[in-house]
């Protein structure tokens, strides 16, 4: 690192300490914070296209998204232009518009949902189609995967990935026993766990929720045996005892495929979750179903739901833009980068020895830093032993070298139609030096 380099790095330094004595641990979502790859967080400035600027004057090829809203990139001109108009009408109205109803029929023309009702966040998401599952078949009991994450909802971070993984919190105080008593945890894709829940429990299950595809424990996609894949298998054993499958698509819908994970394997579940790209890069998000499940919800019928924010005109003009540009161009584009990156991380890693699994749901994707004696991460317990170290040390390089990766082993790799060749060529030039880092450090 230059003098210069090393100088302009107190900004970001200054930002944190300043942020620590106002907001708990310097950040408002915990992964930010760096613990789990050590170091002081970049604080940033702006965005544009692949690129994000820090407050040190570095320019860094995004490979987060935002988490994934960003399927075209940063600050891109129509949606921002999209977001100028509609804010200039006013910026909340506590009442319907023409164009919340406009984002729901996007989302119900992509997917197999026939209705939808929109709220602020993945989390709220999930905590309502609880709420609209347990309130539709009377039952108490649900079914979730250990590393699933579905939001910081009391009832499902028993055992959850991302950020509870990447500071190994087995759960969380403020959580109380009744909330997780029932809440049932297997295994992802082991389907004799799920079976055994159902014998036992089966009477008492009001849904099974899973991400569609897995990204908060990294990448595990659905398994497949005797040519069932794992949500179909879900689905049909949800059915068979009374129950409602659940796919959660916060992370994975119109990001993977222009539908989701749905377009991949085709299951059509009875109740889904959206997030993130639908919402353009604003705080919105949705929950839907076929039309018989979604008239419980109030004011049609008894299960509550509400949100003062919930369609707000300015997130939904990012939405509608976003799913507009969201063309088959697009998800070409940046399947063809997914895949180079994915093959060149692994000629790197290999050529410098360090053992590796890479894995992908569509263009989403993530690399295990796991022993050589691991050919493939089906579930979290095999996600868990992940040489965090030589991830950090991996993490690190790139930084330096200009390269904004996942502060975490435990979580995808996003890209947009904005990363061109330019900006995937300083990634790859990076890869290298990151390898042999990860190769020398302390396993």
């Amino acid at each position: 690192m230059t003098a210069l380099q090393q100088a302009a790095d107190t900004a970001s330094a200054a930002a944190f300490a300043r942020a620590q004595q106002v907001i708990p641990g310097g950040v408002n979502s915990p992964v930010r914070a760096f613990r789990s790859v050590g170091g002081t967080p970049r604080f940033i400035a702006r965005a544009q296209g692949p690129y994000l600027y820090d407050l040190d004057g570095h320019e860094l090829v995004d490979l987060i998204c935002s988490w994934g809203p960003m399927l075209l990139g940063h600050a891109h001109p129509e949606v921002i232009g999209a977001v100028t108009a509609a804010a200039q009408h006013g910026t909340s109205y506590g009442a319907p518009t023409t164009a919340e109803v406009d984002l729901a029929a996007a989302i119900v023309e992509r997917t197999p949902v026939e209705m939808v009702r929109l709220v602020n966040s993945g989390t709220e998401a999930t905590m309502s189609v609880l709420r609209l599952a347990r309130g539709i078949t009377g039952r108490d009991k649900i079914v979730k995967f250990a590393g699933c994450y579905h939001g910081h909802v009391d009832a499902l971070l028993a055992s959850a990935g991302s950020g509870v993984a990447t500071l190994a919190i087995p759960g969380t105080p403020g959580v109380t026993e009744a909330t997780t008593a029932d809440t049932i945890v297997v295994e992802y894709n082991d389907r004799a766990a799920v079976r055994e829940a159902f014998a036992t429990y089966g009477d008492q299950i009001a849904c099974l929720i899973s991400e569609a595809a897995c990204g908060n424990m990294g990448v595990v996609p659905p398994g497949e045996e005797d040519g069932v894949g794992f949500n179909r298998f879900l689905a049909d054993l949800c059915h068979e005892h009374g129950a409602l499958f659940i796919s959660d698509e916060v992370m994975t819908g119109f990001r993977v495929t222009a539908s989701g994970q749905f377009g991949i394997d085709g299951v059509e579940p009875d109740l889904m979750t959206f997030g993130k790209v639908m919402g353009g890069g604003f705080p919105a998000a949705a929950f839907g179903g076929r039309a018989e499940l979604m008239h419980s919800l109030a004011p049609v019928g008894g299960v509550y739901q509400a949100g003062t924010l919930s369609g707000n005109p300015v997130a939904t003009a990012a939405g509608l833009t976003t799913l507009r540009l969201a063309t088959p161009e697009v998800y070409a584009h940046v399947d063809r980068a997914a895949a180079l990156l994915q093959r060149e991380v692994a000629a790197a890693l290999s050529a410098a020895g360090v053992p590796h699994v890479i894995q992908a749901a569509g263009n989403l994707f993530s690399v295990f830093f796991v022993g050589e004696d691991v050919d493939a991460v089906a579930d979290y317990a095999t996600a868990s032993t992940q040489v965090t170290t030589r991830y950090a040390a991996f993490f690190h390089s790139m930084l330096d070298s200009g390269v904004y990766l996942p502060p975490s082993a435990y979580e995808g790799w996003f890209l947009s139609s904005a990363h061109d060749d330019a900006a995937l060529d300083r990634v790859v030039s990076a890869l290298p030096a990151a390898a042999a880092a990860a190769a020398g450090a302390e396993a």
